[in-house]
C-alpha cells in the first residue's frame, strides 16, 4: 500500500492560489493599471524610459502587476523595429547594498561561468562592469529592483544609473529602473539627488477592501477549487479577514488555500468557515516565526518586551518604556544590553515584518514619538517566543500574567 496517495476532492488546481500563478487579468487594479501604462508609454514610443517608483504594503498587486504589464509590453513592442526592449528582474530582500545589487545586474547579464565574485571589488569597478554589460546588450533596458528598500541609505547605484547615459558611461543603451517597495518612508531615506531622478514617476497601490479581494478570491476560486467544495460564506470571511488585517491579496489567498489544506486534511467534502478560522491560526503563527527568523537575539528580546507590556495591558507603549523592558530581560539572558537607539532600530523592523503595529503621536514642542503595540495575536507571539527564546522561566510568567489579565 503507498505511503502517499492523491487528495484530489477540494483543489482543482491549487497552483492558481499560489505567489507564483500568473492570472490572465489582474482583479481590481484598473487604475493603477491605467497610470502605469501611461508612465510604460515612452519605451514602446522609442524615447528614454521613465524611472518609476511603486509604494504599497506586501500583497497588494505591486509586484504581480509590474510582471504583467512588462510581459505585455514585451510583446506589444516586437511590432516595431525601432525598439529593442530587454527586462532585467532583481529581489533585493537579501542585497542589503548598491554592491550588492551591482553584482546581482552583472552576474545576470553574463553566461554561466563568467560571474563576477560577491567580495573583492572596488564599487566604482562593478559599475564600470555593469556598464560594460549594459552597452553590449543595447536597446531599451529596463531593471526591475522589487523590494528596493532592503538596499537602505547605500544608494549609489540608484544615483548613477539613471545618469548613466547622461554621463557618457552608455551611448547605445537606454536603462530605465522600476523600483518596488512596501516602505512609504524609503523615499525620504534616499539621497535628494536620488529623489530627483529615480522617482520621476510614483505610483501608489492602496491596500484592497473587502469586496475587491472577494472579487479577486471569485476569480481564483473558479481555476483552484472544485465543483461544490466551498461553503457559502468561506470567499467573504477570507476577504474580511485580510481586509481587516493588511488589505493584502496574497493573505486572502493564503487563508483560502490553507484552509482547504484542512479540510482535505480532515477529509471533509467542502472548506468551511470553521477550516479558515484554523487556517487564519496557523498564517498568523507562521508569520511571527517566519520574522522571527531575520532577527537577532537583541530583536527577539525586543519583541519579548512588547509582549510582556502585552501580557500586562500596558500596550501601546512607548519606545523608552520598553526598553526598561528590555533590559531587564537582558540581565535575566545574561547578555549586555543595546543602547536605546538600537533598540528603537529593531522596534522598527518588527514593524516592517508586521509584527508590531506602530502610532505616531504629535506632542508639540516635545516633539514626536512613537508607541508600539503587538499586529498578531498575543498566544501566537508568545508561542513563537519559547521556540526561539532560551527564557523559560520569564516567558512562563509572562503566560501566567496574561491569564490573570484574561489575555489567553
Amino acid at each position: 500500500m503507498p505511503r502517499f496517495e492523491r487528495k484530489q476532492n477540494i483543489f482543482r488546481n491549487k497552483d492558481a492560489l499560489g505567489e507564483s500563478y500568473q492570472p490572465e487579468r489582474i482583479e481590481e487594479r484598473d487604475d493603477e493599471i491605467e497610470a502605469y501604462m501611461d508612465a510604460l508609454q515612452p519605451i514602446i514610443d522609442g524615447w528614454e524610459p521613465n524611472n518609476i517608483f511603486l509604494y504599497g504594503n506586501t500583497g497588494v498587486g505591486k509586484t504581480a502587476v509590474t510582471d504583467y504589464l512588462l510581459d505585455v509590453l514585451q510583446e506589444d513592442v516586437t511590432r516595431y523595429d525601432d525598439v529593442d526592449l530587454s527586462v532585467l528582474s532583481v529581489n533585493c530582500k537579501t542585497l542589503n547594498s548598491s554592491y550588492q545589487v551591482a553584482v546581482e545586474l552583472v552576474n545576470t547579464l553574463r553566461p554561466a561561468g563568467a560571474e563576477i565574485s560577491t567580495t573583492g571589488y572596488p564599487q566604482q569597478t562593478v559599475f564600470k562592469k555593469l556598464y560594460s554589460e549594459l552597452e553590449a546588450l543595447g536597446g531599451t533596458v529596463v531593471i526591475v529592483l522589487d523590494e528596493i528598500d532592503s538596499i537602505g541609505d547605500r544608494d549609489e547605484l540608484l544615483y548613477e544609473l539613471p545618469r548613466a547615459r547622461s554621463n557618457g558611461y552608455l551611448e547605445a543603451t537606454k536603462v530605465g529602473l522600476i523600483g518596488i517597495s512596501n516602505d512609504f518612508k524609503f523615499r525620504e531615506q534616499l539621497d535628494p539627488r536620488v529623489q530627483d531622478t529615480l522617482c520621476e514617476r510614483e505610483l501608489q497601490f492602496p491596500p484592497y477592501e473587502a469586496s475587491e479581494l472577494t472579487n479577486i478570491l471569485e476569480s481564483r476560486a473558479e481555476v483552484a477549487i472544485a465543483d461544490d467544495s466551498c461553503d457559502d460564506g468561506v470567499l467573504n470571511l477570507c476577504a474580511a479577514l485580510a481586509a481587516r488585517d493588511s488589505g493584502s491579496a496574497r493573505q486572502a489567498l493564503d487563508l483560502l488555500r490553507l484552509a482547504g489544506e484542512v479540510a482535505e486534511n480532515n477529509d471533509d467534502e467542502e472548506i468551511q468557515e470553521r477550516h479558515v478560522d484554523q487556517a487564519r491560526s496557523k498564517l498568523e503563527q507562521e508569520r511571527v516565526e517566519e520574522g522571527m527568523r531575520e532577527l537577532t537575539t537583541h530583536g527577539r528580546l525586543a519583541l519579548l518586551a512588547v509582549v510582556s507590556k502585552a501580557a500586562k495591558e500596558s500596550t501601546p507603549c512607548r519606545t523608552r518604556e520598553l526598553y526598561q523592558e528590555y533590559e531587564a530581560l537582558c540581565e535575566s539572558a545574561g547578555t549586555d544590553s543595546l543602547a536605546q537607539r538600537s533598540v528603537h532600530n529593531h522596534l522598527s523592523d518588527l514593524r516592517m515584518l508586521g509584527i508590531l503595529s506602530a502610532k505616531e503621536n504629535r506632542s508639540g514642542s516635545r516633539g514626536n514619538y512613537y508607541s508600539y503595540e503587538l499586529d498578531v495575536p498575543f498566544t501566537s507571539a508568545v508561542d513563537a517566543m519559547a521556540d526561539v527564546l532560551y527564557l523559560d522561566a520569564e516567558i512562563e510568567t509572562i503566560r501566567d500574567i496574561a491569564r490573570m489579565n484574561d489575555i489567553v
